[in-house]
């Protein structure tokens, strides 16, 4: 009784009162499940190696704190008036990043534990025959450009709404250390926001969070009087801004693609216009949005990327789910662009889904009609809660967010 009492009164504080705020409320009761109560970590799901396609070998270990989920993880927490909770968050990656930008981990453990060496238990024959199960993470250890944007944005995002900022602001000095970093660091090829286990690229998800880097440390000093070489960090954004759209986008085809050279889109690429590295309304991300529509939606649903023809990227065997979190991010872009209509149906389609006690997985099979994947699944609760907000509120996280 007293631990019903406990989680009720704990929900009851969420102030989203819009037409969704039960599957809200569950979302969130499912993050506050998710928190490693001793250092505010979020795991990103309770679960390991449970498959992105029955019987294949996309099976993870994901009972670990990724650093891209910070940003999207401090919206859902902070709209919904959980400040505490957003603090304790902000406090562990705060704790988790620091020391040499170099060596940041693209993940940690609850407790910031850094070794999270991957091994395959050949003994257990995995869920519904799928194998290998794994224990520990090798994304561990890859270059992943773009969580150093999505610390950054976290920070900066956390100083406009007041969460966590002390007296002198001791994160902006990590801040200026992760920039110094980036600003050759951004050059590199990396593996990417999908953690491929193929050659590195030049990812445009990935460029464009370092843009969101540098942009975020000017948006800084601009509106926070902190200190730092502005007009250098203004040159640094326009170099990586100007290159991605050289680079990055293909006139013929008339979308952005997945990396440097590549003719294949990548459902990252809805990100554009959400962090605000172009308006919604530029007919680049309209094109964008058209390709990934085309080529990556399947019964309404999106994929990451075409896993077919993408093995010398990703280095494993086709074959996957549509990813939920892409497609809430799809629903976003829909709201930005003005067809509301389809950003509802979408987000209802995506609202069913939940099973009877309202959890979501990271995926969805079209064809199967079930859910996929570790369970549940942090980044797509955290997803629902954001894509409510904004079909909800005049401004929600997508417009707060591409505004800096």
């Amino acid at each position: 009784q007293e631990t019903a009492a406990w989680w009720l009164d704990w929900a009851n504080h969420c102030t989203y009162e819009g037409e969704w705020r039960e599957q809200v409320r569950r979302s969130l009761i499912t993050l506050k499940a998710l928190t490693y109560a001793p250092t505010g970590g979020i795991v990103a799901a309770p679960t390991t190696s449970l498959p992105e396609t029955l019987g294949g070998v996309r099976n993870w270990d994901y009972r670990f704190c990724w650093l891209r989920d910070a940003t999207f993880t401090l919206y859902s927490l902070m709209i919904a008036g959980y400040k505490e909770e957003a603090c304790s968050w902000r406090d562990w990656l705060l704790r988790a990043v620091a020391g040499d930008p170099e060596k940041l981990q693209t993940m940690y453990g609850p407790g910031g534990e850094r070794r999270l060496t991957e091994i395959q238990l050949p003994w257990l024959p995995g869920y519904e025959g799928s194998s290998p199960v794994r224990i520990g993470n090798a994304a561990v250890s890859q270059f992943q450009l773009d969580v150093y944007g999505e610390v950054m944005d976290t920070l900066h995002q956390a100083r406009r709404v007041g969460v966590g900022i002390d007296a002198d602001d001791s994160s902006w000095a990590l801040q200026r250390r992760l920039l110094e970093f980036l600003e050759t660091g951004w050059k590199v090829p990396d593996e990417g926001i999908w953690e491929v286990r193929g050659p590195r690229q030049h990812f445009i998800h990935s460029k464009v969070m370092a843009w969101v880097a540098a942009d975020r440390m000017v948006k800084g000093v601009e509106s926070f009087a902190l200190s730092g070489d502005v007009d250098r960090w203004k040159r640094l954004r326009d170099e990586i801004h100007t290159e991605v759209c050289e680079k990055g986008y293909d006139p013929a085809q008339q979308t952005f693609t997945q990396y440097y050279g590549s003719k294949e889109v990548d459902a990252s690429l809805l990100m554009i216009p959400l962090v605000g590295f172009l308006p919604p309304e530029d007919g680049r991300v309209r094109g964008t949005v058209e390709a990934i529509e085309r080529e990556l939606c399947e019964d309404g649903f999106v994929r990451r990327y075409q896993t077919e023809t993408s093995r010398g990227v990703d280095g494993l065997p086709p074959g996957e789910g549509a990813f939920l979190a892409c497609t809430f991010w799809l629903a976003d872009n829909y709201w930005l662009l003005g067809r509301h209509q389809e950003a509802r149906q979408l987000f209802e389609r995506l609202l069913a889904l939940c099973n009877d006690v309202g959890l979501l997985s990271e995926e969805y099979d079209p064809h199967a009609k079930r859910l996929l994947g570790n369970f549940p699944q942090a980044f797509s609760h955290v997803s629902l809660v954001n894509t409510a907000y904004n079909l909800s509120v005049d401004i929600g996280p997508a417009s707060h967010r591409k505004s800096a």
